[in-house]
């Protein structure tokens, strides 16, 4: 890889990480108007809100992270979905192999209990390899 491609693969990184926080604030919104405000019970919730976050999610990695301009519509939607569920399938195997040995570090930071901590570590390892399975399966398959 060039210089100019690895600049353009940073750029477009960053732009996905981007989208990945808009879709992070705009689950975590509706699913508290959808909860607090509508009085919907918490699971609905939390579907509507992750629905709301993989539509916004795949309008701007299309148009503005990938800019594809494939005319088929519904095969980029279908191929987004299942990315998205295959690469939550991978970081939610990641998480419940990590778990365990993650508590069994027996580390106390902050004031966080070992086990609490090893669970919440185990997660965000589980995010991280979510995030770049799912960048490179959008950027090779979904908007090749």
């Amino acid at each position: 890889m060039n210089s100019g491609q690895a600049k353009a693969t940073t750029i477009q990184l960053v732009k996905y990480g981007l989208v990945g926080v808009s879709n992070s604030l705009i689950t975590l919104v509706v699913i508290y108007v959808c909860n607090e405000i509508i009085g919907l019970k918490l699971m609905l919730a939390d579907v509507i809100g992750y629905v709301a976050g993989l539509i916004n999610s795949f309008i701007w990695n299309k148009n503005w992270v990938f800019k594809s301009h494939n005319k088929r519509l519904y095969n980029e939607a279908l191929l987004f979905v299942v990315g998205f569920l295959v690469c939550f399938g991978i970081q939610f195997v990641t998480v419940l192999f990590l778990r365990d040995p993650m508590k069994a570090l027996d580390v106390d930071l902050f004031g966080i209990p070992s086990d609490t901590f090893g669970e919440y570590a185990a997660v965000c390892i589980g995010m991280v390899v979510y995030t770049l399975s799912n960048y490179a399966y959008n950027r090779f398959v979904t908007f090749k």
